[in-house]
């Protein structure tokens, strides 16, 4: 992350300088040592953020240069904005510059350069003391340039051994659950990243399920319990319309009406929730419906506690992938149908799935990005990384902290400029469906992708997004019945 915003800032403090806007500010000088002290930090920043993984000194360093970017950051653009001020005054009268309010600024801003000059002084000076490797910033993702071309069409991606999981959920729904007289709320459990979405999603669509239920909802929870909200996604789901002027009381009423007298299917996605009360009342609804025999809740939660309040039947509790499914989803992903395996690649992919825990996230994420690389070397970096060497966080399980370090592993062998674009995506909420064109036109706006050669910026925007889509980074959301 470091390394994309010093990339950003030392972007905009070039065009400052083009426009002369260091010249009137009068922080020429300034100017030129920041421009010295950045470009010789970025050249050793790649090698920071690796050992940042193992030396909590090295961590320190990263977090001051990245503190120090973003005051920088804020400085330049309160100059842009003061500068076009001065230019519309420019037309009206020719004093402009020497107006008593931009002399305030000229003198703020010289203070203010010159303290976030020292600041990165002191930054570039401390760098010797850790011995940081140089490197050239953008060599490290030429490989990236080397995507393979299939089709231009998204395929959702088959999914590995799950089909016991799957046979045992559809089961339930079509026999036990056809035979209840109350309504049946099924959790299933498992740590995050072990593909339970996609494992409902398959349940959600099967044709044998379709056609035992008059109707199917799904709802994304995440971490926000809010009662009201699901209530109007099952709403906006079910009947197209939006009820955001109605009071909740009839909200709950609507959904009484809606779910009355049918057999439904409710997914609740990704719920975190551990207060009986907010379920009591949402649970409330469903019951006071009078839904007919056979209406069901899904559940899908990394707790167990979220499991042990919601549930009316023993939870469906997720595993890992076996050693062979595991396998057979990283060849599909490093290898594909066509690439040859040679035998040193598969013995060290074979350890590198080891890693991952029978994770299909982590597999996934670690295959794609092994897909283009074809050299023995570039695989055994991956195998030896420090990010392997993480120190594990109490608050989550061994097999978690294995995935945290697959994925960020991924994401720091992104070239920079598509690790800049991955992660203004924290922009959006989590869960938040992102549509492709629109990603691409804040990309745009913010600077972040521009034309290359021949090329025009919304092709060069594509490129990326297939890039990061290959990857895994982003992730295909179906919205039809949901």
């Amino acid at each position: 992350m470091a390394e994309a915003l010093l990339g950003i800032v030392i972007e905009n403090l070039r065009s400052f300088v083009e426009q002369d806007l260091a010249t009137y500010w009068g922080v020429d000088q300034q100017m030129q040592k920041l421009s010295s002290h950045m470009t010789a930090i970025r050249g050793v920043l790649k090698d920071a953020e690796k050992r940042q993984i193992t030396s909590e000194a090295m961590r320190d360093w990263v977090q001051k240069l990245t503190d120090a970017a973003y005051v920088l950051e804020d400085i330049l653009d309160e100059c842009s904005i003061q500068s076009k001020k001065v230019l519309c005054g420019v037309q009206n009268s020719c004093l402009t510059r020497f107006h008593p309010k931009d002399i305030l600024f000229r003198s703020d801003i010289g203070k203010r350069m010159k303290d976030i000059d020292q600041r990165f002084h002191d930054i570039h000076e401390e760098r010797s003391m850790f011995q940081l490797a140089a490197s050239v910033t953008e060599k490290q993702g030429e490989d990236d340039d080397k995507w393979r071309q299939t089709s231009s069409v998204i395929i959702e991606p088959e999914v590995y051994g799950r089909d016991q999981d799957r046979e045992q959920i559809v089961k339930f729904l079509l026999e036990h659950a056809s035979d209840s007289e109350q309504l049946s709320v099924y959790p299933i459990v498992g740590m995050a990243g072990l593909g339970k979405t996609t494992l409902v999603k398959q349940v959600f669509n099967d044709d044998e399920v379709s056609k035992q239920f008059d109707l199917t909802v799904w709802v994304y929870v995440s971490n926000d319990f809010n009662v009201e909200r699901i209530l109007q996604s099952i709403i906006e789901s079910t009947t197209k319309q939006n009820p955001d002027r109605k009071t909740l009381e009839a909200k709950h009423k609507e959904v009484q009406e809606v779910l009355q007298s049918k057999r439904y299917l409710l997914v609740l996605d990704d719920v975190w929730n551990e207060d009986k009360e907010k379920w009591k009342e949402l649970k409330g609804t469903f019951q006071c419906a009078r839904g007919i025999k056979g209406a069901t809740v899904l559940v899908t939660t990394r707790l167990e506690k979220v499991a042990s309040i919601m549930e009316t039947h023993p939870a469906h509790h997720l595993k890992g992938l076996s050693e062979d499914d595991s396998w057979s989803l990283f060849k599909h992903h490093a290898f594909g149908p066509n690439r040859e395996e040679s035998a040193e690649l598969l013995a060290i992919g074979k350890e590198i799935v080891e890693k991952c825990v029978g994770s299909p996230l982590a597999i996934k994420t670690l295959g794609s990005l092994l897909h283009d690389k074809t050299e023995v070397r570039q695989w055994q970096n991956v195998k030896e990384s420090e990010f392997w060497k993480i120190r594990e966080e109490s608050s989550i399980t061994s097999e978690e902290n294995s995935i945290m370090r697959a994925l960020k592993l991924s994401y720091f062998n992104l070239e920079l400029s598509l690790r800049r674009c991955f992660s203004f995506c924290a922009i959006f909420p989590k869960g938040f469906e992102i549509v492709k064109e629109e990603l691409i036109h804040l990309w745009m706006a913010n600077g972040f992708i521009k034309s290359e050669e021949s090329l025009e910026v919304e092709h060069v925007g594509n490129e990326v997004w297939k890039k990061l889509y290959r990857r895994s980074f982003f992730q295909e959301a179906k919205t039809a019945n949901m």
